[in-house]
C-alpha cells in the first residue's frame, strides 16, 4: 500500500504522526524549529523518514534552493532515510539532473537513500521524460518525485509563486490532472516497464484527495505520497466531501502556517476525518 505523509504544523505533530504511513521532513522546518527538529530526531516508529528540500516553499516563495550538500546535514540531525536532492523547478531539465549525479555519492556515503525530483521548463513534457528515464536507469536513484510543481510545469500549466495572482476554475482542473498526464504518457512509452517495484513518490496534492482514485492504475508504481491538504484545511474548517475531487472548492491555497496553535478541538477532529479519508480510499484501493 502506499505511505502517505501528512504534514503537519510543528505543534500538531504529536497528534496526527501516528496517521502516517511515512514521514516527510522539510528542510527549512529542520533548520529554523527546533521544536520540530527534535520531533524527527527522537521519532522511532519504524516508518522512513523521508526529507524534503522544501523546493515548493522555496520556489513559492521565490528563494534559491537549498544545496544538496546542506541537506546532507540537515538529514542527519533528524536521522533520516532518504535525501530529496536539489531540484530546479522551471528550469531546463539537465540543471536539476547534473546536480543529482555530483550528488548521488556524497549521498550514498552518508547512508541516505536517494530522492531524484525530475523538473522541466515551461510547457516541456519530452525534458521531463527524459529527465524521469534517466533516473529509472539509474541503480543509485532510489525514489523518483512527481510533484505539483513539474507535473503541471511539463503540461504547460503555470505554476507560479504566491505573488503571481489568483488562479481560475480552469486553473485547477489542469493542476489536477497534470500528474495522470505525466503518467500516462510513462505509460504510452513504456517507461513503467523498466520498474521492478513502488519507486515513485508523489509529492503533494492540489485540488482533492480524490487524485488517490485518478491514478488508481498506477499505483503499483507508487511507493509514498506528500500533502498538507487533509491537516491544513481541516485545522481551517474544512472537511473533505463527496464530490468528484473531494474538496468540492479546489485547494485551499492560504499557506500552511507552521507555528499556528490554540486551535479548536472541532476543527482538530476535522483534520483528523481528513486524514482518515485519506488513508481509507488508500486501503479501498489495495483491496481491490
Amino acid at each position: 500500500m502506499i505511505n502517505f505523509c501528512h504534514i503537519s504544523p510543528t505543534p500538531y505533530l504529536e497528534t496526527f504522526a501516528h496517521l502516517n504511513g511515512a514521514h516527510i521532513i522539510l528542510a527549512h522546518l529542520v533548520e529554523q524549529d527546533e521544536h520540530y527538529r527534535n520531533f524527527y530526531r527522537n521519532l522511532d516508529d519504524g516508518k522512513p523518514k523521508i526529507m524534503d528540500n522544501s523546493a515548493f516553499e522555496m520556489f513559492k516563495l521565490g528563494e534559491p534552493m537549498y544545496p544538496s550538500e546542506k541537506l546532507i546535514d540537515l538529514g542527519k540531525k533528524v536521522k533520516t532515510d532518504y535525501i530529496v536532492m536539489t531540484d530546479y523547478p522551471r528550469e531546463h531539465w539537465s540543471k536539476t539532473m547534473d546536480k543529482a549525479v555530483e550528488m548521488v555519492e556524497p549521498i550514498k556515503e552518508a547512508g541516505f537513500g536517494t530522492f531524484y525530483c525530475p523538473q522541466s521548463d515551461f510547457g516541456d513534457m519530452e525534458g521531463l521524460l527524459i529527465s524521469i528515464e534517466w533516473a529509472l536507469d539509474n541503480i543509485d536513484i532510489d525514489l523518483i518525485g512527481l510533484s505539483i510543481l513539474s507535473c503541471p510545469i511539463a503540461c504547460g500549466v503555470n505554476e507560479t509563486k504566491h505573488s503571481d495572482g489568483l488562479r481560475d476554475d480552469a486553473y485547477k482542473m489542469q493542476r489536477f490532472l497534470s500528474r495522470w498526464r505525466v503518467f500516462r504518457e510513462m505509460e504510452k512509452r513504456k517507461l513503467l516497464h523498466k520498474l521492478d517495484g513502488a519507486k515513485f513518490h508523489c509529492l503533494g496534492m492540489v485540488d482533492g484527495p480524490k487524485e488517490i482514485e485518478l491514478l488508481e492504475d498506477y499505483h503499483w508504481t507508487i511507493y509514498s505520497w506528500d500533502s498538507s491538504a487533509a491537516i491544513w484545511a481541516g485545522l481551517n474548517g474544512i472537511r473533505f466531501d463527496d464530490s468528484p475531487t473531494g474538496l468540492r472548492y479546489g485547494k485551499f491555497e492560504k499557506e500552511v502556517n507552521f507555528s499556528v496553535d490554540d486551535i479548536p478541538l472541532s476543527k482538530i477532529n476535522n483534520a483528523i476525518y481528513n486524514c482518515n479519508y485519506i488513508n481509507n480510499l488508500l486501503e479501498e484501493r489495495n483491496e481491490l
